[in-house]
Order: structure tokens, then sequence, then C-alpha cells
């Protein structure tokens, strides 16, 4: 039950506590995103951040532990959104002049529309829906741990430690691979591997079998079934084609659901409208609905949005308009592949943004890599926040004071994302360089030439749209299709792993099994992201 007030869970020292933690961490998350090509979730660090810093402070609840750490992680994927599309321009160009006011504009933009489309994505998301935000829960388990003790704690810190050492000897040490390799690859297979990841195998296991082999079965089918039997039946002249086709597949298939989520949604609300006209039915009230004056700010915002992209930057007007209205789309499909899969593919939710405009139009340079780049930024915020929100919902915190906090959070993040990024470039001189390798914006640099295969994009779409109005998890189905198969393969594999403990324990452990699941789901989880971000801390200093 979520108490109605915000005072003593938004508080003084939880935002100075907060956005001290979230310059620290915006900043690493900067050099992590360029030099990695991969962004740990941030939520379990600034959990366990907030909680070792507020916990020993007097009359603290789990409420303003949660909205602290709302605050904390605000920044980190706000960064990751700037980070993997940006530095593409210098990519294409090295002598090319960005002005500071026009990224600030681009990361402000982001972080206020990715706000104001999750408050409206909540209540389907984590009520209704009730999705399981793998990272969320882990944070949630985090927290009643840390407060409450006993084995439960015992459980959860004791695989967080091993977790955290496993990275460490992995990313730290470079003592264990990163992949298993199973098979080397041949004329109509690519190599399979598989991703030795506690925390990915954790989220398999979170999301529960059905999702993490729905997951699974995309990868086998773009992988092990498409590619062989296309190219022996000469549907794709080689290997280049065929992986263009099952990329553009994945990808139709996740837009196919954001375009189904919208299309439900439209008939959800005409619906409600129509019975609210006739008197039969009144709209069902929200905490957070907007309604009355809350509309007029909102459209404002909107507004204001969408002037400040026309004015500060070299989108224009009509692509403005269609950005926002992407972002609104992106950000639905954002909070569906976090809450499903623990997954947030920003930067594809930013060239999918970016090639619905260029169908009708080609903006600029500079322009396309704006208009990819705050559509990221915004479904990165959105996937950082749903987590927050359903450890929030689990805890009883107010709504409210997380959005307030994350709003701060994200403005204050986006300042000092742009301020690292610009450090970094002068710093290092470029970008796509071995010390600062930047493969998203590498990424989004070929994809601002167009889409690969149109017509597996556009079966992808519709086969997506369908599926998704069947009840079926495209979105998830899409990632399996597009990510590489070693993802898909280690998120199989927690789930298998799952169901066979369960199995051989037999139905009277299976309760404790249940109960003890997210316990070390979450350990598993939270010991890579903060060891994730520690080594990211150390790396940039």
């Amino acid at each position: 039950m979520e108490h109605d007030s915000i005072r003593g869970q938004l508080t003084i020292r939880g935002l100075i506590t907060g956005i001290l933690g979230l310059i620290v961490i915006t900043a690493s998350s900067v050099y992590v995103a360029l030099r990695m090509g991969a962004l740990p979730w941030p939520t379990v660090f600034v959990t366990v951040v907030s909680l070792a810093v507020l916990g020993r402070l007097k009359q603290s609840t789990l409420m303003e532990i949660n909205t602290t750490h709302t605050l904390m992680s605000a920044g980190a994927m706000v960064a990751g959104g700037l980070a993997f599309t940006i530095p593409g321009i210098w990519m294409l160009n090295p002598e090319a002049k960005v002005p500071v006011y026009q990224l600030l504009v681009l990361a402000i933009t982001g972080a206020i529309l990715g706000t104001l489309f999750t408050m409206l994505a909540r209540p389907r998301f984590i009520e209704r829906e009730a999705l399981p935000y793998p990272m969320g829960q882990a944070a949630y388990q985090t927290l009643i741990a840390g407060t409450k003790g006993g084995s439960s704690a015992i459980w959860l810190f004791s695989c967080l430690a091993i977790s955290a050492v496993f990275t460490l000897l992995r990313d730290g040490f470079s003592l264990i691979p990163a992949a298993l390799i199973l098979y080397g690859g041949g004329l109509a297979f690519q190599p399979i591997a598989i991703w030795i990841s506690p925390m990915a195998a954790g989220i398999g296991a979170i999301i529960g079998p059905a999702l993490s082999l729905f997951w699974l079965g995309g990868a086998i089918f773009g992988y092990l079934l498409l590619i062989p039997f296309g190219l022996d039946a000469g549907i794709f002249a080689d290997m280049a084609a065929a992986d263009v086709f099952r990329q553009n597949l994945g990808i139709g298939l996740m837009v196919g659901t954001g375009l189904g989520i919208l299309a439900k949604v439209l008939w959800e609300r005409s619906r409600t409208f129509i019975k609210h006209i006739r008197h039969t039915e009144q709209p069902k009230q929200s905490a957070l609905m907007l309604s009355g004056k809350n509309r007029w700010y909102f459209a404002l915002t909107l507004v204001a949005a969408v002037l400040l992209l026309t004015i500060g930057t070299e989108i224009t007007l009509l692509q403005a308009i269609i950005t926002v209205i992407g972002i609104y789309l992106a950000t639905n499909l954002a909070a569906t592949l976090t809450g499903q899969t623990g997954i947030n593919p920003m930067e594809i939710l930013g060239i999918l943004v970016l090639l619905a405009i260029q169908a009708v139009w080609m903006p600029t340079t500079i322009a396309a890599f704006s208009i990819a780049a705050v559509v990221a930024i915004s479904c990165g915020l959105t996937g950082d926040m749903m987590n927050d929100l359903k450890s929030g919902h689990m805890v009883g915190t107010n709504p409210k004071a997380q959005f307030i906090a994350e709003g701060i959070g994200g403005i204050v993040g986006a300042v000092v994302a742009v301020i690292a990024l610009l450090v970094l470039k002068q710093a290092y001189g470029t970008f796509g360089t071995e010390q600062l390798p930047a493969p998203q914006a590498a990424a989004v640099s070929s994809m601002v030439q167009g889409i690969g295969h149109i017509g597996a994009f556009v079966a992808g779409v519709v086969i997506g749209a369908l599926l998704y109005l069947a009840k079926f998890p495209a979105a998830t189905l899409g990632l399996g299709v597009y990510l590489p198969f070693s993802i898909s393969a280690i998120m199989g594999f927690g789930a298998l792993v799952l169901m066979a403990v369960r199995k051989i324990g037999g139905p009277k452990a299976a309760k404790a099994i249940s109960d003890k699941t997210p316990l070390v789901a979450s350990g598993f989880l939270g010991g890579e992201g903060i060891t994730g971000v520690l080594l990211a801390i150390i790396a940039m200093f």
C-alpha cells in the first residue's frame, strides 16, 4: 500500500546524498558506455549506497532510502543515452562542431520527456500488467535484507559477494573469460557462445521460464534456423546478408510491439471515454492520472519540449513533433522490455524513431544524431525509473516522491553527462578508437544511412503487432532474434537451471525454492552490477 504523503520520503538529506552519488555515477557511466559498449544497471549499487548512508541516520525509512536511490541512479542511463549516440557525429567527421548548448538541450529535454511519459506508463506496467522488472525486484530484496537481516540477508549478501568476486576476476583481472565458445562457426552457422554472467543468469531466473525461453527461442530461430535454412535455400547471398535480415527482423518485432501497445492504449482510452460520455462508467482514477490543471501542465511541457528541440538544435519543427510522438512509443517499448527482460536497448529505440523520420524527409547529420540521442536518453531514463518504481511499489513509496526525485536527478545528470562527454573528448581527441571505441555510437552512425532490409523490417512490424495483441511477448522474441546469441543463451540457462532445481527438489521443496530464488538471483544481479559500477569509477579516475 503506497503512502499518500511524500513527507519523510523526499528529504533534504536524501536529496544531498542522492545528488552527490549521482555526480560520481553519471560521470563514470559516460566512461564505461564509451569504453565497454555496455552499461550495468546502477539500481542495486545505489540501493546499497543509500542504505549505508541513510540507514545509519535517525528516523530513516525504507521509503526515504528508496526515493534517494531513485534520484541517485537517474543520471546513469541519461549518460548512456548520450554516450551511445552523440559520439557518432565525431566518428563521421572529427572536425564537426556541436555547440554545448545543443547537447544540454538534448540531454535535459530527453530527461524531462522520459520522466513525463513514465508517469503515464507506470499504472499499466507496474500495477495492471505487474511486469517483473528484475532489477527493481533485486533492489527491493536488497532493501529488505539490509534492514531486517536474518537468513534472507545471509542468502542475498552471500550470493552478492560470490557474484562480485566472480565479476572482479572476469572484468578486473581477466582471469575468467567473458564468454564460453560452444561452436566456432562454419559456412551456414555463426559462432555459438554463452556469456558467462551471474547477473544475466539471475535475470533469467527472476523473469521466469516462460519469458526466458521465449527469449531463447527467438535466438534459436534467428541463429540456428533462419540463417542456415536461408543460406541453404539460396534466399541469402551470404552470411552478411543473412545477418542483416535477422537484425532487421528482430528490430521489426520490437517496433511492432510498440505499435501494438499504442493500438491497445488508444482502444482502451476510447472505450473509457465513450463510457464516460454515456455516464455508464466513470473513468478509473489513479494517484498519478492527469486531470484538470495537470493536463494543461503536461500539454505545456510537451509544447516546451518541441520548442526547445526546434530552437536549441538542428531538428526542425515537424521533425521535433514526430520525435516527441516517437519518444512516447519508444518509452512504452523500453518499459515493456525492461520489465520483461531486464534489458533496455535504448540506442536501438533511438535508431527506430530516426528511421521513421528519415522515411519522410532526410534531416541533417547532426539533426539525425540529435533525434537518436533525445530518444535514447528518454528511453534510458524510463527503464531506470521503472526499476525504481517497481521497488517503490513493493516497499510502499509514494510514486510522486519518486517522480520528483527522478526529475531532479535526470536534469542534474543531464548536465553532468554532457560535461563528462566533452571532458573525455578533450582528453582523448575523438571516439571510435581503441581507448574509447563507443560501439553503440558506431552502430548509430551506420544506421543513419537507413534500414538495412525493408522487407524483413516490415514483416517483423506486422508479426510483432499481431503477436502482442494476441498476448504473446513479441518484444522479448524480437530481442532474442536481434541480440547476440550469447546473451540469450545465458538468460535461458538461468531459467533452465531454476526449472531443473524445482524438478529435482520435488513438490515439497518447490515453495522453498520459489522463496529463495528472488534472493539468490538478486544477489547475482547486485554483485555484478555493483562491481561493474565500481570498476567503471576506478577506470575513469
